[in-house]
């Protein structure tokens, strides 16, 4: 969802806009508003997405205004007057709109800006998610503590009604928590849930026989079961890796 806030001193022009916004069902007005005053406010009490912006208006124009934010959203201006048109696209602005404007020029002009928000926000996962990669270990509650987990010391984890059982080379460590929410932490390039019950570390899988998997669990041949709705998954993995 897109939040958007129109800027605007006319009523007549905030309400063929507001038409207009309705037309598209991944945008969500937030706030209709007068001057620049207005808008400041509406921006810190909401995550504002795209500004529609008029220029001229009282106490400060538009083009004043966004020169003033440090962190200003996408910004289409909506204008009657052309002369700004180039100081506007200095500014970065997604588009230029001049009054009275119609309904597929405002398309045209909504489209640009979903197109680059949208950009922007898998960029921004993208880097979250590389983030959470780098990461070597993990934190779980155990004991009345949190426990420092490293990556490289799990070899599976085990899942137990609403416990699940990190086993690793020196120690297990037990934790009240489900198998999916401990699966969404783990980082995917390293970790594979291979059966309800079971999560693996990647790196330490031995060998796979028919429908176990093989780890050495403190120098003992360990086998684990894979179940049927993530074996092909599972072994698309491991022909990646296979000679």
């Amino acid at each position: 969802m897109i939040n958007v806030i129109i800027v605007d001193d006319e009523p007549l022009a905030q309400d063929v806009l507001e038409t207009y916004i309705e037309q598209f069902p991944d945008l969500n007005l937030v706030q209709k508003c007068n001057n620049a005053v207005e808008a400041n406010a509406a921006l810190k009490a909401h995550d504002v997405d795209l500004m529609l912006l008029d220029i001229q208006m009282p106490q400060l124009t538009g083009i004043d205004f966004l020169k003033s934010l440090k962190t200003p959203p996408k910004v289409i201006f909506t204008t009657a007057y052309p002369n700004y048109a180039l100081e506007g696209f200095e500014l970065n602005a997604i588009d230029y709109l001049l009054k009275p404007i119609s309904l597929d020029r405002f398309i045209k002009a909504v489209n640009k800006a979903t197109d680059q928000i949208t950009l922007e926000r898998k960029g921004e996962t993208t880097s979250v998610s590389a983030q959470e990669e780098e990461k070597d270990f993990i934190f779980v509650k155990a004991d009345k503590k949190l426990v420092k987990v490293k990556y490289d010391d799990i070899i599976y984890i085990e899942g137990l009604k609403d416990y699940v059982i990190i086993r690793m080379d020196e120690q297990r460590v037990i934790t009240l928590q489900t198998m999916k929410s401990l699966e969404g932490k783990l980082p995917a390039s390293r970790f594979k849930r291979i059966h309800r019950s079971y999560i693996i570390a990647l790196d330490r899988i031995n060998a796979v026989v028919g429908n176990m998997v093989e780890v050495l669990e403190k120098g003992q041949e360990k086998h684990l079961p894979i179940g049927k709705n993530y074996r092909e998954e599972l072994l698309n993995i491991v022909n990646q890796n296979r000679l």
